[in-house]
């Protein structure tokens, strides 16, 4: 048997060579952090079926250790065509390594002639002390228990902790997905059951910011389409009168602040790409359920705008009752095009009056777009960040997404994990104050023209790339597995929140040349050391500065 300790950042495919893997048997991290790393194995001679082995953990800090299987999928989209080897570690379809599921309790693995993998997760939350920790991994024959092999990694926890993390950072949720893929009725007691279980593993990786469906996301629908209705505020018209119940609203909010959320995405008020038509809306009329807004709306129509100047300003007393609306930020339409600015326009000047004090956010990439006054809080992507960056743009966000394939970070499964943990360095770096990503848990194809079994079709059914469409797999408890992807996300937040801190000891100029003395150019969102271990090196350098002044 061949064990390798190995960083996060390195994947495994079934059929890559072990000893092309570099070994990792040591590394650091601050108090109450989430720290990473991994494990591979495999049996060359085993000609055989699979044998079982045990692993067991000895270590000072063994409870706070979990280690899960890195489970291959099925990836039939990898990257466009268009794709540059380099930046991919395979381009071709396959199984990928990515799902993290829990060991079953006996810790019982099985050893073959593939590579396999163990994701490491240490939560030193609750060690008190700082020091350097050893952990054996010890591998045994499953019947005897005989040491078949060991493993040492020793981890150094710094007496100090992270600072809070200011960035506000949001992946689009959807509980439509939710509810189409565990059969529940939207907002059942199961529904919210599940709905927080997904919160929670949001918030344990770093998202702050949740996509709060007041009517149903107008999102990725195909025109003339629905999605599946999930609606928090009801609304009845009784003789052409409009009243509003914000019950759903109020239990949401308040599970939001449960579990750890603390701003609040108000959905979109026109649909996606241009502002052109207005979201379903689910009313009861006269004692009837019926849609009386939807895709048959113009979003300019005068029997919408009148309905916005009756709901905006009671759904922003409501959340005011609630304290919550200087957490909350509001939509017109993702993703408008300069050619769609005087449609946005015209949706913008119905709600801006009635949100004034408010922030109004989109994605958009197109500079002119911005400067032409449309929008004062923009959120370019990272490939179109540039401009905005050179003009000084105040509390600038930004995002990616599928189109975001090249040069520039990402988390496609494809794609080696450098390229989506340097994310945490440009952040740092440029001053980010919010990031967006569309795809926590978007289980449909595109447009939502059909749901999709997320464990068969990683890419939405040749959607987008496989991994962008969502960070979490559907667990059959209704809880959520979580991906390879997310949890080196949250590691880049993690090394973001380390740069903060090493910048209130030590100035920002010292940071900026700790950041790139490893570099021979400026690092910018599509220019960065593509390689791991310029990661792995520099988080261990600030650690150490962070210490030295301790």
């Amino acid at each position: 048997m061949k064990v390798k300790l190995i960083s996060a950042l390195e994947k495994c495919f079934l059929d890559d060579d072990i000893d092309s893997k570099e070994e990792y048997n040591r590394g650091s991290c601050l108090k109450e952090e989430l720290f990473h790393f991994g494990i591979c194995y495999i049996d060359e001679k085993l000609c055989e079926s699979a044998k079982p082995v045990l692993l067991t953990v000895k270590s000072e800090i063994a409870e706070h250790i979990t280690f899960r299987r890195v489970e291959h999928v099925p990836v039939k989209f990898p990257a466009y065509r268009t794709a540059k080897n380099e930046d991919y570690l395979r381009t071709s379809p396959g199984l990928y390594p990515d799902l993290l599921t829990p060991i079953n309790s006996h810790n019982r693995l099985l050893l073959n002639n593939n590579l396999e993998s163990l994701f490491i997760e240490v939560d030193t939350k609750g060690i008190g002390r700082a020091g350097i920790y050893p952990i054996e991994f010890i591998f045994s024959d499953f019947s005897n228990k005989n040491i078949i092999s060991i493993v040492a990694f020793n981890l150094e926890i710094i007496d100090c902790v992270l600072p809070k993390q200011d960035l506000i950072y949001t992946q689009w949720f959807y509980c439509d997905c939710l509810m189409d893929y565990y059969g529940t009725r939207a907002f059942d007691e199961r529904h919210w059951e599940i709905i927080e279980n997904y919160m929670k593993t949001a918030v344990k990786n770093g998202i702050n910011m949740i996509l709060t469906p007041v009517f149903t996301p107008p999102l990725d629908t195909y025109v003339g389409g629905e999605r599946t209705t999930t609606q928090l505020v009801d609304i009845t018209v009784s003789s052409g009168e409009y009243s509003f119940n914000f019950d759903k609203l109020k239990r949401w909010i308040i599970l939001c602040h449960k579990v750890g959320i603390e701003y609040f995405e108000i959905s979109h008020f026109f649909t996606q790409w241009g502002a052109t038509h207005a979201p379903k809306i689910i009313a009861d009329v006269d004692g009837v359920e019926k849609k009386i807004f939807g895709w048959e709306t113009k979003a300019c129509e005068k029997e919408y705008s009148d309905f916005l100047r009756i709901f905006i300003p009671r759904l922003l007393a409501f959340l005011k009752e609630q304290g919550v609306d200087k957490k909350c930020v509001f939509h017109i339409s993702d993703e408008p095009t300069l050619e769609q600015l005087p449609s946005y326009k015209a949706a913008r000047d119905i709600v801006a009056p009635l949100l004034k004090g408010c922030k109004i956010i989109d994605a958009l990439s197109n500079y002119e777009f911005y400067e032409s006054g449309a929008l004062s809080n923009p959120i370019p992507a990272t490939d179109h960040i540039e401009p905005f960056i050179q003009n000084n743009v105040p509390d600038l966000w930004t995002y990616y997404c599928c189109c975001q394939h090249d040069k520039v970070a990402n988390r496609f499964i494809s794609m080696p994990s450098y390229r989506n943990r340097i994310i945490g360095v440009q952040l740092y770096k440029y001053g980010i104050k919010g990031f967006l990503h569309w795809g926590y848990n978007y289980y449909n194809s595109q447009f939502s023209y059909t749901t999709v079994n997320p464990y068969v079709s990683t890419d939405g059914d040749y959607f987008t790339p496989s991994g962008d469409t969502f960070s979490v797999y559907p667990a059959p408890d209704g809880t959520a597995y979580e991906s390879l992807r997310l949890a080196v996300f949250h590691d880049a937040l993690q090394d973001m929140r380390a740069l903060e801190l090493c910048e209130s000891l030590y100035g920002r100029e010292y940071v900026i040349k700790l950041i790139e003395e490893d570099c021979d150019f400026e690092i910018t969102f599509s220019e960065y050391p593509r390689k791991e271990k310029y990661i792995l090196n520099l988080r261990e350098r600030t650690n150490n500065a962070i210490k030295e002044r301790l």
